[in-house]
């Protein structure tokens, strides 16, 4: 061992009296650091993320735009399946009818053919309000002016199937018969 070797450890109880205040020195040293600055990158400058950026705004736009075509075509779905099911209903009684017309032998040819243009006429009413339908008018309204011309078509056949069966029941009483 050196001279300077025994020198501290026999003097080792002196040099202990003296300890350093820690917080004293790191608030020195702090101060004399330049505060350094965080490193952060922008996410917006990375591509990937610009891009994914760009295509959710646009699906925001085209789905704020798209909402309300989508409730049209669920409504006119609605009106659609509706229109179906009234047609359905009226368009088989009314063939069912006109078939019973056609087939009567007490009207003549002429008779059935005044009958069915008139026929002809409210089909063209009929496809008229169709038009209106999906034009988005007043759906109720043109619904039930549907409903009320498929009535006016069932309730005139059935007149006029009245009026040959009780001419019928005239003609076998031979009082005559009126149209």
């Amino acid at each position: 061992m050196d001279n300077f070797e025994k020198h501290i450890r026999q003097n080792r109880a002196a040099f202990d009296v003296h300890k350093a205040d820690r917080a004293k020195l790191w608030a020195n040293i702090e101060g004399q650091l330049e505060p350094v600055k965080p490193k952060s990158i922008p996410l917006w400058r990375l591509p990937l993320l610009r891009a994914a950026a760009v295509a959710l705004l646009l699906l925001g736009v085209t789905g704020l735009i798209g909402i309300p075509f989508i409730t049209e075509d669920r409504n006119a779905d609605f009106v659609s399946q509706e229109l179906q099911d009234i047609d359905m209903h009226y368009q088989g009684l009314v063939s069912y009818h006109v078939k019973l017309v056609e087939s009567n032998q007490q009207l003549s040819e002429e008779d059935k053919q005044e009958f069915l243009s008139f026929m002809d006429e409210l089909d063209k009413e009929y496809e008229e309000l169709r038009l209106e339908m999906r034009n988005n008018l007043d759906n109720q309204l043109v619904l039930q002016a549907i409903v009320n011309n498929y009535k006016k078509r069932i309730e005139l056949i059935e007149n006029l199937l009245e009026q040959l069966n009780e001419q019928k029941i005239d003609n076998d009483d031979d009082y005559g018969y009126t149209l």
